[in-house]
Order: C-alpha cells, then structure tokens, then sequence
C-alpha cells in the first residue's frame, strides 16, 4: 500500500475510500462535505397501531465527519433527527427533533413472536469511522458541541457541589 503524505488530500480521500468500502452492503450511506463527508444511517422505528391511535417516527443518524488532512486529524459528531406522528381520538401530533453532540443509543425492534426484525447501535458506526482512521493513523479530536457539553456538565457539578457545602454550612450553624 502506498504512503500518503499527512498534508496531502490523498490521506482524505484514502479515509473516505476506506470507510466507504467498510459501509459496502449496509444501510449506510456516505456523502462528501465541504469539511469532510458524512456517514447516514434510516434507523428503522417501527410503525404503531392500536384501536383509535396511529403511531410514526422516523429517525436518521448521521456521524459528521470533519477533516483537518495536514494533521491528520478528524472530528466525529452525531447528528440524530427525528421526526414523530401520531393520530388519535385526541387528534394529530406532530413533532421533530435534532440532537447534535455525541450519542449513544441501542435500538432493537422485535416482532411479537419474539424473532427480532432489527437492531441498530450508534457504536456500529462509530467504529467503522475509527477502525479506518485508526489503520491509516488519523487521530480523534473532539468536536466543539462535546467540548462545550463536558464545559457545561463541569459547571453544573461545581454548582452543585458548591450548593451541597452551603446547605451543610447552614445546617451546621
């Protein structure tokens, strides 16, 4: 296998090819972007009827991937949208959502039977993203929606640590 210079776009373009081929014969789709491309995934969420109610949601996982190819770097973030419907004696509902950061998620649909018609895992993903990468020495950086995440979880647990010591001070006094 040749060696791709790190500040080439040939070391993109290898990823991609890898990843691409690692995606061949499943529901995964992949698709160029101006900072790198995108993997997509139609999770299958079962449809719902019962007396009076219908029931629709639709969901699509896409792991963004954005490239810095002269550091041989990489960015992953999941981006989940959502979309339910629902009809029922109380009428329509309709909702949509978009999650973008990191996600972790199990899906599995069974019949009633028991035998199961489908299983998705955001980790199935994940790891064809940094198995390539891995082989061809790309490095994961977190993205800015993660970094800010973990800055604002930090936050809140001083608060709450600084709210538990206050309540003991008072209790103490």
């Amino acid at each position: 296998m040749p060696v791709i210079e790190a500040n080439s776009t040939g070391a993109a373009d290898e990823l991609y090819t890898r990843i691409q081929a690692a995606a061949a014969g499943t529901p995964y789709r992949m698709c160029r972007t101006e900072r790198g491309f995108d993997l997509t995934v139609d999770i299958d969420v079962p449809r719902w009827q019962e007396l009076l109610t219908r029931m629709r949601v639709t969901q699509v996982h896409t792991y963004r991937v954005a490239l810095r190819p002269q550091k041989q770097v990489y960015t992953l973030t999941d981006v989940v949208h959502t979309v339910e419907y629902k009809a029922g004696s109380g009428g329509v509902r309709l909702g949509a959502a978009v999650s973008v950061g990191r996600s972790v998620s199990w899906t599995s649909n069974r019949t009633v039977d028991g035998s199961e018609q489908y299983t998705f895992s955001t980790a199935e993903g994940h790891r064809l993203i940094r198995d390539a990468a891995g082989e061809l020495g790309w490095r994961e950086a977190q993205p800015a929606s993660v970094k800010i995440a973990a800055g604002f979880a930090v936050l809140g647990g001083l608060g709450g640590l600084v709210a538990l010591i206050a309540v003991a001070i008072v209790k103490w006094l």
